[in-house]
């Protein structure tokens, strides 16, 4: 099935997002641009001097131009029934505030949001990249950032990339952004024990990056007879910390924070999942192979623009790091005592093997 869909984009005066100055509109259908349009509109308020900088609007260009309250109802029909893209959350909450401050019911829209494809169809954008003027560079596309119609036609011409790079539609495409960007790697991993291992009874949970692939860690732990959980609770008896970027941890030392540039010279509040002391850290899937004797899998500026005609016409319408927090009061995969009445598993495996 051939693509068919909106895009939209607008340009703010101020930094309230509701004080659209621009909007462009770009039809696509049969995989390709079918029709565009664009108007300024009056925000009736200021232009702020950092945001005329941006688009080169600035209020004498907007002078004759129709407000908001005019433009809105236009627009829905235009779009009434189509599938409406935008990059990014931004237009689609600049028009909800443009409409809530200009007291209109806000019409609701089929709403895809191309940054989100970006991330999900090319693992290098999956977490920077990713803005319209790095993309266009990157795929070639002849495009003059922040004009609305520019960002518009360029949100769309991504869009189509990402359905022939994927083979998704973009109905499928409203599935995929609602995922994960890696549905795999966020899968929770968990395990049943093998009944005679000598673990059994064990609850584990990794946390951390390990220095082997996290299922096959999974599966040595099971195989020593360990539960493998997804996440601590008050079932945890094992908690195996692997490498930790301790500038992601809440409660990190703001020495080392201050040394990096990115600190705060306010104190933290004190969180019981969240330590200030550097908790143990060990690979623990050897540790735990090493204790188990199961051997370690081998770690691998815009002119004025004017609308020509109508919207409805112009436009041919037709119908982050998922690892559970940190509990200070759980054993380490350490060979020494963590708490009072847990023993390290060695200890736990002689008091098995005397029984």
């Amino acid at each position: 099935m051939k693509a068919e869909f909106f895009a939209i984009d607008v340009e703010t005066a101020n930094p309230a997002l509701s004080s659209i100055c621009q909007i462009g509109i770009a039809s696509f259908r049969d995989d390709r641009l079918f029709s565009s349009w664009e108007s300024l509109i009056n925000p009736e308020d200021y232009f702020d001097p950092i945001n005329v900088s941006i688009h080169g609007i600035d209020e004498g260009d907007v002078q004759s131009s129709p407000s908001w309250s005019e433009v809105y109802p236009v627009v829905c029909d235009a779009l009434q029934g189509g599938i409406v893209v935008s990059h990014t959350a931004f237009d689609r909450v600049s028009i909800l505030r443009a409409c809530e401050g200009n007291g209109l019911p806000h019409r609701e829209f089929r709403w895809l949001d191309s940054a989100k494809v970006v991330r999900r169809a090319w693992p290098i954008f999956s977490k920077r990249g990713y803005g319209l003027a790095n993309l266009a560079a990157h795929f070639s596309i002849e495009y003059r950032a922040h004009d609305a119609l520019e960002d518009a036609r360029c949100a769309g011409e991504i869009l189509l990339r990402a359905i022939a790079e994927t083979g998704l539609s973009v109905d499928q495409w409203f599935e995929r952004v609602r995922q994960p960007i890696d549905p795999f790697a966020a899968a929770a991993i968990v395990r049943a024990g093998d009944a005679d291992g000598p673990l059994h009874g064990e609850v584990l949970v990794f946390t951390g990056s390990l220095h082997m692939v996290r299922r096959e860690a999974s599966d040595a732990a099971a195989a020593a007879g360990c539960e493998v959980d997804a996440s601590v609770t008050d079932r945890t008896t094992m908690l195996v910390v692997g490498d930790q970027d301790i500038r992601k941890l809440a409660g990190h030392d703001e020495e080392f924070e201050t040394s990096q540039g990115g600190g705060s010279d306010r104190p933290r509040p004190e969180d019981p999942y969240h330590r200030r002391e550097r908790l143990p850290q060990c690979d623990g899937a050897v540790a735990c192979a090493q204790e188990t004797d199961v051997a370690p899998a081998t770690a691998g500026g815009s002119p004025a623009l004017r609308p020509t005609s109508s919207p409805t016409a112009a436009l041919g319408h037709s119908t982050a790091d998922t690892s559970p927090p940190f509990r200070s009061d759980l054993p380490s995969c350490r060979p020494e005592p963590t708490r009072s009445g847990l023993a390290t598993p060695a200890a736990r495996r002689r008091s098995r093997s005397s029984r």
